[in-house]
């Protein structure tokens, strides 16, 4: 990007940002087609391999709630204002999904060909974006704020998913996906020598390297106490590691292979619930395998919730916290499962 290049893209930002509201209440927006919805997939679809596994509880089912995307990333979800914020990189923007009556509108256009999405603990959006090959945060008035985009002088590649520690850190991953072509960002050169983690400092806004080591570190969630740094890599290791955390001194210590893909395909999006249980997304290899797998938190594969379609990433919303929506390619899906976030 030209030198001017940044303040021009961040006046696009302020110009098309949708308020996140100070409760987080929607902004109506003009609607778009949600395509072909209320589809149910039957019982088969969630496959118990463990007793341990939360499962589905009653009659609940695996539903379409959503589609029209090129490819849905970044799922995020607002308690206060109950509506759930998700990326469609190739489309450039960034839709917002209502709960209650499932109302899909545009959230942000343009949006940086925006992946990874979070919420902080004061309610405020934190994005990854790949054209920029940068992080920001969206403040309550709709203003965003860049939190991160240079590590020593040199520009990220192209930051792909983001978590909140805890202590209010942010930490983030950054492949070259978003480098690799234009469909989810611009083709460039990564400036980085690796791929990394990185952690953005609460109080200080100080970006440091945390993790190293990785192909393609992708997905990532801290587990509920914090003591334990899940990361994916989606490249030729397809596994997830495990790291032991110290977060007063904003570090990550021994690693170990929490779990293998077992077969083609492999891992992206993480998500814990509340009894330490890992929730990862899955896909890129035997389409009968796409969908959702669910880890204890030794690692043991407890079950699976099979989708039509590769699933690129998921988080938790509902009231309750007890409804898993899963981004997969051109749909979103929904489930009630019978544990919470964490």
């Amino acid at each position: 990007m030209a030198a001017g290049g940044a303040a021009v893209a961040s006046k696009a930002l302020s110009q098309t940002a949708a308020p996140l509201g100070e409760t987080g209440v929607p902004v109506p927006h003009q609607g778009l087609p949600l395509g072909p919805l209320t589809q149910h997939y039957p019982d088969q679809a969630v496959q118990m391999l463990d007793k341990r596994f939360p499962g589905v509880p009653g009659t609940a089912s695996v539903e379409r709630v959503a589609s029209g995307f090129r490819w849905a990333e970044g799922p995020a979800y607002f308690a206060a204002g109950r509506y759930l914020v998700v990326s469609d990189a190739p489309n450039n923007r960034m839709v917002r999904l209502v709960e209650d009556d499932g109302r899909l509108s545009t959230f942000r256009q343009p949006a940086m060909n925006s992946n990874g999405n979070t919420v902080d603990r004061e309610g405020r959006l934190i994005t990854c974006e790949h054209f920029t090959r940068r992080v920001t945060r969206t403040e309550h008035d709709g203003r965003i704020t860049v939190l991160a985009e240079r590590w020593e002088g040199k520009r990220f590649s192209s930051p792909n998913d983001v978590a909140v520690a805890p202590d209010g850190s942010i930490w983030f991953t950054d492949p070259t996906y978003g480098l690799d072509g234009d469909y989810e960002g611009v083709k460039g050169t990564r400036e980085q020598p690796g791929n990394y983690v990185y952690r953005i400092d609460p109080t200080s806004g100080a970006v440091t390297k945390v993790g190293d080591g990785f192909d393609q570190p992708n997905g990532i969630a801290f587990s509920p106490d914090g003591r334990t740094f899940y990361v994916v890599d989606s490249g030729r290791p397809a596994h997830i590691r495990a790291f032991e955390t110290d977060l007063e001194r904003g570090r990550l210590k021994g690693s170990r292979i929490f779990a293998t893909s077992g077969g083609p395909g492999n891992s992206d999006g993480l998500r814990c619930d509340i009894n330490g249980n890992l929730w990862s997304s899955f896909g890129w290899g035997d389409p009968k395998e796409d969908g959702v797998r669910c880890y204890a938190p030794d690692g043991t594969l407890l079950g699976k919730i099979h989708l039509p379609e590769t699933a690129a990433n998921l988080t938790f919303g509902g009231p309750l916290g007890n409804r898993l929506y899963v981004c997969a390619s051109t749909s979103i899906y929904a489930v009630y499962v019978s544990t919470r976030g964490a």
